[in-house]
């Protein structure tokens, strides 16, 4: 692999699953960089035996520079920004003193969160990013690189600028089919999409494919998909597709097309060794909060905003949220209480 050798250091704000691997991968590639993370013992293995990568995409191990936000001196011009969706305020309440007065952020996560850290720093000091390939934190130290999959980035304007070339450039050694795009909201309002039909999957036990495979519960993740990019087109956003989720299919309420698309989905999500979403994990393995109000609550208030239902993300959130506070446990019988919800 050819070595970058950028001496300006790219500061990863959240050295998990998807800012792991992203920065793993820089620094082998011979790029400067500083990783951030909140748990101390992540961030000693990562200085000491270095960050293990593992799974079928790529097996290695990569010291690197890491600190926790109480230890971090220094300010940075790159700053990407890899926690989730729900820590995004409070992450940035510490990372903007380190952030150079010319510096911008990339926001590497799920959600809108371009939209909260543009109102901080200003739309011309943000940078936005998609990111669906798997990956899941194990253990300090330890993340699983589960699949290879779709990666954007693109101003929030739409504009090709030399900071999108030069950051689109680098995200190619993680992911040599990145896409430099001018319709950045278009992939993540897809992603929300897709995140939604995840989310569901999360109710219940099963990985990713074999829950979304479940012919009796179809309709669920049919109106989910179709709810959420309602609420896009409603936005003025032409959303985008990628790795089996057919947008147009489900903005055109297309229930053929629609089949095909979980089909494709279903089928892109078994090829992988990370079988459960990060949601599920969130639920099931690490017993935490997860990023559904980051990602799905808003889009509540956005379909109050244009006076457009979304019964199926309500009952959705409302679910997840029970899962978290011990009401209730997953299962495919959640599936079966959003049929009526979707109906």
């Amino acid at each position: 692999m050819t070595g970058t050798h950028d001496e300006d250091p790219i500061l990863i704000w959240g050295a998990g699953a998807i800012g792991g691997v992203i920065g793993a991968y820089l620094a082998r590639a011979g790029q400067a960089v500083h990783m951030v993370d909140i748990v101390q013992s992540h961030v000693e293995a990562m200085r000491g035996e270095g960050l293990s990568i593992e799974g079928p995409v790529e097996a290695f191990r990569q010291t690197l520079l890491a600190d926790t936000p109480e230890t971090l001196k220094g300010r940075f011009r790159r700053v990407i920004l890899a926690v989730k969706a729900h820590h995004t305020t409070a992450a940035l309440d510490q990372l903007l003193e380190h952030l150079t007065d010319d510096g911008f952020v990339v926001s590497a996560q799920n959600g809108l969160n371009e939209k909260l850290i543009a109102e901080r720093i200003g739309s011309e000091r943000t940078l936005g990013c998609f990111v669906n390939f798997g990956a899941d934190w194990l253990e300090p130290g330890r993340i699983l690189y589960g699949n290879r999959a779709a990666v954007a980035l693109g101003e929030l304007d739409g504009t090709v600028t030399q900071r999108l070339s030069d950051m689109h450039r680098l995200f190619s050694i993680v992911e040599p089919n990145a896409v430099l795009t001018d319709n950045i909201w278009g992939y993540l309002w897809g992603k929300l999409g897709y995140g939604s039909l995840l989310f569901a999957t999360a109710l219940t036990p099963e990985s990713m494919a074999d829950a979304m495979a479940s012919p009796q519960h179809q309709a669920v993740y049919a109106s989910l998909g179709k709810e959420v990019m309602r609420l896009a087109v409603a936005e003025g956003v032409t959303p985008l597709g990628f790795n089996g989720f057919d947008t147009q299919a489900f903005i055109g309420e297309d229930q053929e097309g629609i089949a095909q698309s979980i089909e494709a989905m279903v089928a892109h999500n078994r090829n992988t060794a990370k079988t459960h979403s990060g949601i599920y994990r969130d639920l099931a393995v690490r017993k935490r909060k997860t990023e559904v109000d980051a990602q799905m609550g808003i889009m509540l208030e956005i379909g109050a905003n244009h006076g457009i239902p979304t019964p199926g993300i309500a009952g959705l959130c409302a679910f997840i949220h029970d899962i978290e506070e011990g009401r209730r446990v997953q299962s495919m019988d959640l599936l079966d209480e959003m049929l009526s919800l979707c109906a």
